[in-house]
């Protein structure tokens, strides 16, 4: 079992390890460059390395193809499943470095499945997308405007949420959903073309308490990092109403075992909390004020971020028509006291 690491990889790690699977885990701690010390995972890849006995780690750029045909070289068809989570994964930061956003998100990819195609072609290939790909196509949807969120009437086709069906032309990405979407291009293809087990998991926000809570990535995280420390948090546009699904990370992955154990080449799947776990702004920021007993610091600035969605909410009806034992287990308020119980003690003593 090879793993790209990240939040999902990491916890991608830690099923698949009580599995049975021996892992094989591949981060260089890019996030730190991406977002300051802040944002490190090494405290994270040194408890899987302490606790996991049977996994092995390689400090190894995505964006090497030779290192990455090395090892994938060495594991060769021993290698029975391969889940890319790695990524550049922020808007903004995209827009300072696009040539390194895209050597990470696409060219990175193109090395992992060469390399799988290459040395393991029969092995489900998972890759962590994004629901970026739809750019602002989402924001042509008719909303209507509630006193703490948008969302759409009752009668309208998407109001259970939105499927893999939408056009992902003639919108505005962001750079970040333009080296994302040429990824997830990337994985189909490698599907089509070769007939390799992949799977495109384009997801909604997600979270769960291993999360680095930083300003630029992570919104649950940061948000309720934010709300424990009292640092200044800001919402930009749509008036705090625009609206996230979030799945907990463990829910994300039970959904890439479901397809590990019963793939089929080139699919692709919306993937979030749904109508289960979702929450505006404003909605998660009251959140975080009963768990923490406390009111946030939060400022307004007008204007929202290119490309932004206003409302997402994922349609989980083809996934789990394909995978009917599946459904999300954590709502957003028991994701949100995970996240604060877990990280308590770390974020208070990093508080300013």
């Amino acid at each position: 079992m090879a793993l790209l690491m990240g939040l999902i990889g990491s916890e991608s790690a830690r099923h698949f390890h009580d599995q049975g699977y021996d892992v094989w885990g591949i981060d260089n701690d890019m996030r730190s460059f991406y977002f300051g010390p802040d944002a490190s995972n090494t405290w994270l890849r040194d408890a899987l390395v302490k606790n996991m006995p049977r996994y092995r780690h390689f400090d190894t750029d995505i964006r090497s193809a030779d290192e990455i045909d090395a090892i994938f070289a060495r594991g060769g068809t021993r290698i029975s499943a391969v889940i890319h989570a790695a990524a550049q994964p922020s808007h903004d930061w995209a827009a300072t470095q696009p040539g390194t956003d895209f050597s990470v998100n696409a060219n990175g990819t193109l090395n992992l499945l060469q390399a799988a195609h290459r040395h393991t072609p029969a092995a489900p290939f998972v890759f962590v997308s994004t629901n970026k790909v739809y750019g602002d196509r989402p924001n042509s949807l008719p909303l209507i405007e509630l006193d703490q969120r948008f969302d759409l009437p009752p009668e309208h086709p998407c109001h259970a949420g939105i499927d893999a069906d939408m056009s992902i032309d003639q919108s505005m990405h962001s750079l970040f959903g333009v080296s994302k979407t040429a990824a997830d291009l990337l994985v189909q293809e490698f599907g089509r073309f070769y007939g390799m087990f992949t799977a495109c998991f384009r997801g909604g926000c997600l979270t769960g308490p291993n999360h680095a809570g930083v300003r630029l990535h992570g919104f649950l995280a940061y948000l309720m990092k934010c709300a424990l420390t009292g640092s200044l948090y800001t919402v930009y546009g749509y008036k705090g109403k625009q609206v996230r699904d979030n799945i907990h990370s463990r829910d994300f992955v039970l959904a890439v075992d479901a397809f590990v154990r019963s793939p089929k080449p080139a699919a692709v799947y919306n993937i979030g909390g749904g109508r289960f776990s979702n929450c505006s702004i404003l909605e998660a920021i009251a959140i975080c004020e009963e768990i923490t007993g406390r009111p946030m610091n939060c400022n307004y600035q007008e204007r929202h971020r290119a490309g932004d969605h206003k409302w997402w909410i994922t349609d989980l009806g083809p996934f789990q028509a394909d995978f009917p034992n599946w459904s999300p287990r954590h709502g957003l308020k028991d994701i949100l006291e995970e996240i604060f119980h877990c990280n308590f003690g770390r974020w208070k003593a990093e508080a300013p």
